[in-house]
């Protein structure tokens, strides 16, 4: 008797979160961050990525979908909605877009690096929130006038560049499907146990931010510079670091990005530039000490 109440307490409140998800002003939302999202499932995912910025690594002028694409997801929970994001900003950005975040009661839940030696550097402030998602979208809105980073959308000036990569053999290698964003060919490969923050279970993983993401910018002749993020559990961060480092690839940063998931993740950033496909190799012999899918 007691496991049927549970039950139907929990169909009702699934049934609630629904119909107020349904009542939640997405359109004001969309206005106030003054763009449209990417819409998987019920996450709402708006891009801020760092078009201001010409960031050089290692001669290789980074494209802003290979790692300065800033992001906020926002999705409906305890009677309004969750907000989760990654906000690419430049050192001296940090303290000031912080200081707006605290004062507008958003929470900071990791800031670090991803990559080494780039010029000018960048850093990555994530941020949490609760409550009523169009006040949500204004107080990240306010926090993030204190930096340059743009709030306007501009017309693309052209056509996004080809991916001058084998895409086909690296889809091949790496076990899932890849694809084309900006001149960047990316991968989202999804791990095997679910994950929640706060009691919610964040999917679809992609659009949260917990998928382990994989990025190929072509620079030429077959290669490519490669960045992204490793999600991981504790048992699998040291293997990791090993297999990609014994494929030529270098580790760059090791941290958190949340305060309360479940399990706790640890996330894992990478830089190479070499051959595309020997490093797909590097990156799938990584992949197979964690419990990702494939296929």
């Amino acid at each position: 008797m007691r496991k049927t109440i549970l039950a139907l307490i929990g169909v009702g409140a699934c049934f609630i979160a629904s119909a107020h998800a349904q009542d939640l002003d997405w359109k004001k939302v969309d206005e106030t961050l003054g763009r449209k999202p990417v819409v998987a499932d019920d996450v709402h995912r708006y891009g801020f990525p760092r078009t201001d910025l010409t960031v050089t690594l290692d001669g290789v002028t980074i494209k802003p979908a290979l790692a300065l694409g800033g992001w906020l997801a926002f999705k409906p929970a305890h009677g309004g909605a969750m907000v989760m994001g990654d906000l690419v900003l430049l050192e001296t950005e940090i303290n000031p877009v912080m200081a707006k975040m605290i004062a507008s009661g958003i929470e900071i839940t990791a800031v670090h690096n991803h990559l080494l030696r780039a010029s000018p550097a960048t850093f990555y402030m994530h941020v949490a929130g609760h409550g009523d998602p169009v006040k949500l979208a204004s107080a990240i809105h306010d926090a993030l006038a204190e930096s340059k980073t743009p709030l306007t959308v501009a017309a693309p000036a052209g056509p996004p560049p080809a991916i001058d990569l084998d895409t086909a053999k690296l889809d091949q290698v790496i076990g899932v499907k890849g694809q084309a964003n900006g001149g960047v060919y990316q991968f989202n490969v999804k791990r095997r146990d679910p994950i929640t923050e706060d009691g919610m279970l964040l999917t679809p993983v992609g659009a949260m931010g917990v998928a382990i993401a994989i990025n190929f910018q072509p620079t030429g002749a077959g290669k490519a510079a490669i960045t992204g993020d490793f999600v991981l559990t504790s048992d699998e961060v040291n293997p990791v670091i090993v297999a990609l480092r014994t494929h030529g690839i270098e580790v760059t940063a090791l941290h958190s990005h949340m305060l309360d998931e479940q399990p706790r993740l640890f996330f894992m950033h990478f830089w190479a530039n070499d051959d595309a496909v020997k490093l797909a190799n590097g990156l799938r012999a990584a992949l197979d000490k964690t419990a990702s899918t494939k296929g």
